[in-house]
């Protein structure tokens, strides 16, 4: 595949992926009456490690036993600790806090890969366009409400799941210089995911019955968490963020609000307001922009050869 093909299917794969992440809230939401977060999240560990070794069945052969090190942290942080940290925080906050602190992940990555790696600092299209972008976030999440309610931990939470997933971005981008299979390196996180997790799992007082997996509704969804979101989805976002970037990635998240909307309308029949439909034009208009590459810096740009 020619670098070309692979920057256009980079920005297809990301796009698509929150499209697909945008509708695990449904299915979340039937299974956390059956089990814990923790245990969901466990079960979409198993599922998403079982589905990448029958499509991949070859071991990882790392070069140096340090890289180890480096597949730990991104599970640590990218599976574990995000997930756990944003399913605490909507216990304990307004799910329209969590909604908007969520959507401000790619400014967190744009920060912090922007620390490690120079070549990929934004420019300020990218700002711009963030800041349009999150406008439209909060007129989709408060849709009309006048009224901000805070919690103080639970939002707290909320921004450590986005530091969390900054710190995922920055060690993938790394992972991902060293060519290794993506979905050989998927599956490691996966792997270490589990193990993490375990732990966790064993110190539960109550744990879900089995009795739940006669509803066939608790089969599909948690096939569709396992296997499509967890497997596909992030096999496609670590494929995407090796081709095109961490922080042209990460700009994709912006996506999950509109589908969020659109599923509440199709599957909870909730009313589409103009609020929305404004908050979801920004959105997109933010995106686009934050795609960009700043005429005016490359202006600047210019001007400085010119003095030189």
């Amino acid at each position: 595949m020619t670098e070309e093909k692979k920057h256009i299917m980079g920005h297809v794969m990301a796009c698509g992926t929150q499209f697909m992440w945008g509708a695990t809230f449904v299915s979340t939401k039937v299974l956390l009456t059956h089990f814990s977060p923790v245990e969901v999240l466990f079960m979409r560990s198993i599922l998403a490690f079982a589905a990448l070794f029958a499509f991949y069945p070859h071991l990882l052969k790392v070069k140096e036993k340090k890289q180890e090190l480096y597949f730990a942290g991104a599970a640590l942080c990218g599976i574990v600790l995000y997930f756990l940290l944003e399913n605490t925080a909507l216990t304990m906050t307004y799910a329209s806090n969590v909604g908007i602190i969520v959507t401000c992940a790619p400014f967190f990555v744009a920060v912090m890969v922007s620390v490690f790696y120079k070549s990929e600092r934004p420019d300020r299209s990218f700002y711009i366009g963030f800041v349009i972008a999150m406008i439209g976030v909060i007129m989709i999440s408060r849709n009309g409400q006048t009224s901000l309610h805070l919690n103080p931990l639970g939002d707290f939470l909320a921004l450590l799941a986005m530091f969390s997933w900054g710190i995922y971005s920055v060690i993938l981008k790394k992972i991902s210089e060293w060519e290794y299979p993506m979905v050989a390196v998927t599956r490691r996180f996966y792997f270490y995911g589990i193990l993490f997790l375990i732990p966790i799992v064993a110190m539960q007082k109550k744990i879900g019955s089995i009795s739940a997996f006669a509803d066939k509704s608790v089969i599909f969804n948690i096939l569709f968490l396992g296997v499509a979101a967890s497997a596909i989805g992030f096999l496609a976002w670590n494929t995407s963020t090796k081709w095109i970037g961490a922080v042209k990635t990460s700009v994709y998240i912006y996506v999950s609000p509109i589908v969020t909307v659109l599923l509440s309308v199709v599957i909870l029949h909730e009313k589409l307001t103009a609020v929305s439909v404004m908050g979801a034009v920004l959105i997109l208009g933010g995106l686009i922009l934050s795609q960009q590459k700043s005429k005016l810096n490359a202006h600047f740009t210019e001007e400085r050869r010119k003095f030189r």
